[in-house]
């Protein structure tokens, strides 16, 4: 999701994560105190173990929050500040809020799996910085004909923590790294930057509905020159672990749409060559890229100046291979790229996409998450 300088209805916004306040536990390991002189240094693998434990008990306690009739199934509840605890009291009870929203959409999850790997930790006097990587999988309960059996995504947050002297360690704050969309138990919206307008006007989109449908609707999807299933399946198999032919522009205003034109090539997408600032081109080179195949905005203006995939007028009607994009704050600049996946037999798509690196969540689950959004539906 990278953009450049545009009106101001078409404002380009990358989306950054959004700090949110959760718990922190106390375990027996002790932590392991840096020198007197307040020297930065690693942390050793018994206090790596601890801060490891510390924030798989904060976020499997989010993701426990969404899941039906959850009550007394959490994670340990771990120690935290006071004001800390109030925060992440809050973040739970909208975490909750958001499940009642996903049962109206009818989306329940039975079951929550939380992993965390610790990537970094180091210790600075009486504090520790550590960066950690969540992966976390949701089985949906079997209330759609043909529904995918699980969700899955990876989050990267960055924890703070302070030594409470007592033998444990007290957790300050919690970051979220990841860009794009906040993942379902992230209890925040994420923020948007913008940039000034350059003075010119752009193509428009027809926003789609996202009014849940009472009967399946008919996708109205035809064979053609594309494999709609080889840009799922390039998709499903490179969500979390990213295709190494290809530049990976996560710090560099987001990769979601890198992706999804890495899938839409895989299906048969031709290359349009030409200056790499002219939105009406779409390519990818060793050197370089044109700002469509990378930039949320010119994605979107390269596919409807070509005529390459026109809008629906309903979210639901999109099918594997389609795309979808939102404009979280409704400023006039879509934020962020998705691709359907998978499409169950009750006509409900679920996009996989990167920021965050996100496998089959369905757009029941987006749309409890940014109900106020709006969305534009793109037939490939």
């Amino acid at each position: 999701m990278i953009s450049i300088a545009i009106p101001k209805r078409y404002r380009p916004a990358a989306l950054t994560g959004l700090a949110a306040a959760v718990a922190s536990g106390c375990l027996l390991a002790p932590p392991a105190h840096a020198d007197a002189g307040g020297a930065a240094r690693k942390a050793d693998h018994r206090t790596l173990a601890t801060f490891a434990r510390i924030a798989d008990d904060v976020l499997s306690r989010r993701t426990q929050a969404l899941v039906e009739d959850s009550a007394g199934r959490g994670a340990a509840t771990p120690r935290m500040s006071g004001r800390l605890r109030t925060d992440e009291d809050a973040a739970l009870r909208s975490l909750s809020d958001r499940k009642s929203r996903l049962a109206r959409l009818g989306e329940a999850y039975t079951k929550a799996d939380t992993r965390v790997v610790v990537d970094s930790a180091t210790l600075t006097g009486s504090t520790a910085t550590v960066q950690v990587t969540a992966s976390s999988t949701l089985t949906y309960k079997k209330v759609r004909a043909g529904g995918p059996r699980t969700t899955a995504f990876s989050t990267r947050h960055e924890l703070k923590l302070a030594d409470t002297k007592d033998g444990g360690w007290q957790l300050t704050k919690i970051t979220a790294r990841t860009q794009g969309p906040v993942a379902v138990d992230e209890p925040s919206a994420a923020r948007t930057n913008t940039v000034d307008d350059d003075g010119n006007q752009y193509p428009d989109g027809t926003p789609a509905s996202t009014k849940y449908p009472t009967t399946p609707m008919p996708s109205g999807k035809t064979a053609g020159s594309y494999s709609y299933s080889a840009m799922a399946q390039y998709a499903e198999k490179y969500w979390r672990s990213y295709n190494p032919a290809y530049r990976k522009f996560n710090g560099s205003g987001g990769d979601c749409t890198n992706f999804v034109s890495q899938a839409l090539k895989a299906g048969g997408w031709k290359p349009v060559p030409g200056s790499a600032y002219d939105y009406r081109n779409w390519w990818y080179e060793s050197a370089g890229q044109s700002t469509s195949w990378v930039g949320v905005n010119e994605w979107a203006w390269f596919t409807l100046s070509n005529r390459r995939a026109p809008n629906l007028a309903s979210a639901y009607q999109m099918d594997v291979g389609d795309v979808l994009q939102v404009d979280f704050d409704k400023d006039g600049s879509k934020d962020h790229t998705m691709l359907v996946t998978y499409r169950d037999r009750q006509g409900m798509p679920y996009l996989t996409y990167h920021d965050t690196d996100t496998y089959r969540r369905s757009l029941a689950s987006l749309v409890a998450s940014y109900p106020n959004a709006r969305y534009f539906a793109y037939r490939t």
